[in-house]
């Protein structure tokens, strides 16, 4: 008899949100040649393989940099390079040509594969390359003629989307045709931007040689603030990383999202299955940027007692939230995280942790009336989960009298009281019949 695998079971569960929220998507992937040249780019494939078998729409533009400057290497070309962008003369670009055409190739092969026993088997896709981009010439700077170096012109989307919807993946390359029947050399990362936000696609993703940005640890943050980007690239720069690394995904991204796309993910070529666990997890394994919004969770301050009071006041009359006074309020203020719009509270939730059984309640828990259709009640769990574990919390509990589905769906399981820490189990209220809901923090 075969047994069961429970990681897996329940990792494939907890994807399930994901998949819905991304099928019918469309993604722009940016594939630098760092990436192709890879021992892990068949993985990457057939990960690129996986989203569109669940249905999100994806459109792909490689870069070839390293491809390039081996091929001119070995034909004896300088590498000529003005401001960070390159020169492209008419020797140079007939590699360039050749190389890109290779590469094109390649990928589209790869992603035809369908033997069995792979992750290919049965993916049958459909890829499809044309003339969608069409370019103009940089042309003189500094007096320096980029020659066949080129800008985007035009995206002409109509005929993207109209692949797209027809079930194909659209597979762009950095060389772009122009009006008079030239063609140019493009810069992937400014091609993949104008790409995502043209088509209005739902994510940019980039990758990279590290999981994403790093903070001062080398741990990848997981969310940024285009503003808060612009500062790391900053520094990236000014570390001397210009061509190669994550400042050029990462100036893209930040791009990407001024421009509207909503979350741009930078993760990393290298690590087996990183734009799975970016995608299909809550926590991911990379770095997204999201578009700076009129909504931030962050800590509450004694000045947002007044707010947090007029939130909560209708669901305590209705029994719903256990009575607070004020001065509890602004006793407790530092354990609530609240939810901000234009200066209004929309959100709350408190954390109270019990350090000697290293677990944590959340409470009061509320979220405005105009505002709970959204994913609000999200984002406050996930931060206060967050912080139940920077504070070496390993169980986190709730006592609800209403929201005992939302709980569940988000991982808590019932348990009975002598599951409480002792100082909890003698403040619980036996005629009030909580339901009591508790969840690991892994």
């Amino acid at each position: 008899m075969r047994d069961t695998d429970p990681a897996l079971v329940k990792a494939f569960r907890q994807s399930s949100p994901y998949v819905n929220l991304h099928r019918g998507s469309t993604f722009v992937v940016m594939l630098g040649g760092e990436a192709i040249d890879q021992e892990n780019f068949p993985n990457i494939i057939s990960d690129i393989a996986l989203l569109t078998s669940l249905g999100i729409r994806l459109v792909i533009v490689f870069g070839a940099r390293p491809q390039i400057d081996r091929g001119l290497a070995e034909a004896k070309l300088e590498n000529v390079f003005h401001k960070h962008t390159r020169v492209t003369d008419e020797h140079s670009f007939r590699i360039i040509k050749d190389v890109c055409g290779g590469l094109q190739m390649d990928i589209m092969a790869r992603l035809s594969m369908g033997l069995i026993n792979t992750p290919m088997q049965n993916a049958r896709i459909n890829v499809v390359t044309g003339n969608f981009v069409t370019a103009q010439p940089l042309g003189i700077d500094d007096g320096v003629d980029y020659q066949h170096s080129g800008r985007v012109r035009r995206i002409h989307t109509d005929t993207i989307n109209h692949q797209l919807a027809n079930g194909a993946t659209v597979l762009i390359s950095p060389i772009g045709f122009s009006v008079t029947g030239e063609s140019f050399n493009l810069s992937s990362e400014e091609l993949a931007r104008r790409l995502a936000t043209e088509l209005k696609a739902t994510k940019l993703i980039g990758f990279c040689s590290q999981r994403g940005v790093l903070d001062e640890n080398e741990q990848a943050i997981p969310e940024l603030f285009p503003e808060q980007a612009e500062e790391h690239l900053q520094r990236l720069m000014a570390e001397g990383e210009t061509l190669s690394g994550t400042a050029r995904y990462l100036r893209a991204a930040i791009a990407s999202c001024k421009g509207g796309v909503p979350r741009s993910h930078l993760v990393s070529y290298k690590e087996d299955g990183a734009l799975i666990q970016e995608l299909f997890t809550r926590d991911g394994l990379g770095t997204q940027l999201v578009s700076q919004s009129a909504e931030q969770a962050r800590q509450a301050r004694i000045d947002d007692i007044g707010g947090i009071l007029d939130l909560i006041r209708p669901l305590e009359e209705e029994g719903i939230l256990v009575r607070r006074s004020r001065e509890q309020l602004e006793m407790e203020v530092d354990q609530f995280t609240i939810i901000e719009k234009d200066g209004a509270i929309i959100g709350c939730a408190a954390l109270y942790p019990f350090p000697e059984e290293a677990m944590a309640e959340m409470a009061c828990v509320a979220i405005h009336p105009d505002y709970r259709r959204g994913s609000r009640g999200d984002m406050l769990l996930y931060k206060v989960e967050e912080q139940a574990k920077k504070r070496g919390m390993s169980r986190l509990f709730i006592l609800t009298t209403r929201s005992i589905h939302w709980f569940r769906e988000r991982g808590f399981e019932p348990v009975d009281v002598s599951a409480l820490p002792m100082g909890k189990q003698a403040l619980y209220n036996y005629q009030r019949r909580s339901k009591i809901m508790m969840k690991d923090l892994l």
